[in-house]
């Protein structure tokens, strides 16, 4: 099974409405072990990220008002791509392409004032 990220906006009632997602292969945010040996591991911990170590052990529901952290979040990890990568066991092009596809969920929640969730 793969994680999975999406950007969603909370109507009036207080529902969430996902935004349509962009094409196969952009929603991906790397496979289910990636929760623990990618976002949650020491090495992301370590560099000071509070979001994505969430992953380690639930799925992650970034609100709206916190959607700017969890892009400086992503900026810091992306400076850290190699040591991610090697400690990992990935590839560095598969945590650059996940960590540029949650940046891009991120970004498109900022415009319309949504959140983002990576389950």
């Amino acid at each position: 099974m793969s994680l999975l990220v999406h950007t969603y906006v909370r109507g009036r009632s207080g529902k969430d409405h996902f935004l349509d997602d962009p094409e196969h292969g952009l929603t991906l945010a790397g496979f289910e072990s990636s929760r623990t040996k990618l976002w949650g591991s020491q090495p992301v911990r370590d560099l000071g990220a509070r979001f994505l170590p969430q992953l380690a052990s639930t799925d992650l529901f970034v609100e709206p008002e916190d959607v700017p952290a969890l892009l400086a979040e992503c900026e810091v990890l992306r400076g850290h791509i190699a040591a991610l990568a090697a400690h990992s066991g990935h590839l560095a092009d598969y945590v650059a392409t996940r960590l540029a596809n949650i940046t891009a969920a991120a970004e498109r929640a900022l415009d319309v004032d949504g959140g983002v969730i990576v389950r």
